[in-house]
């Protein structure tokens, strides 16, 4: 399979210096198994790139349409520098799949920008189980590379 260059930085790039930042985290429970791997792996990355254990604070909602109004707490308690949501809609063979992935998204997008605060959006939309294990690892540190780095870019502008 080829992927595309997504211009990834380095490890060692100053963007992705987490040291001093706070990052909320927000995890649907729906598709626990992939959510949790997500979780999982982003965590593991924000540590990484050196934001403290005790700088990471994860809560869980019912599902991907709750993850926004959770982040939206979050966001008014000024805490956090990054918030990331976390969740996995899989195709049904209904619209509601397509109802789910479009509110929880725009949600999600509303949060990062009625409060100017950056949300990774880590929300995996895919046709089956197969296409969410494939990506719930990579997904999750991609999320935890986009906090850090938008938090970076958002202080030095202010």
């Amino acid at each position: 399979m080829l992927h595309a260059n997504q211009g990834t930085l380095a490890a060692t790039d100053q963007r992705l210096n987490g040291n001093n930042l706070t990052v909320g985290i927000v995890q649907a429970r729906f598709n626990n198994e992939i959510t949790d791997a997500l979780a999982s792996a982003c965590t593991t990355e924000l540590q990484k790139l050196g934001v403290a254990a005790s700088d990471i604070t994860r809560v869980q909602v019912p599902g991907a349409l709750e993850v926004p109004v959770a982040l939206m707490a979050m966001a008014e308690s000024a805490r956090f520098d990054a918030l990331i949501a976390l969740g996995c809609i899989i195709r049904g063979e209904t619209y509601h799949f397509e109802l789910v992935a479009n509110e929880s998204g725009a949600g999600v997008s509303r949060v990062s920008l009625d409060y100017q605060i950056p949300v990774a959006n880590a929300i995996l939309t895919t046709e089956n189980m197969a296409q969410a294990i494939e990506r719930q690892t990579d997904k999750g540190v991609d999320a935890a590379r986009v906090a850090v780095e938008m938090a970076n870019l958002l202080d030095a502008l202010a």
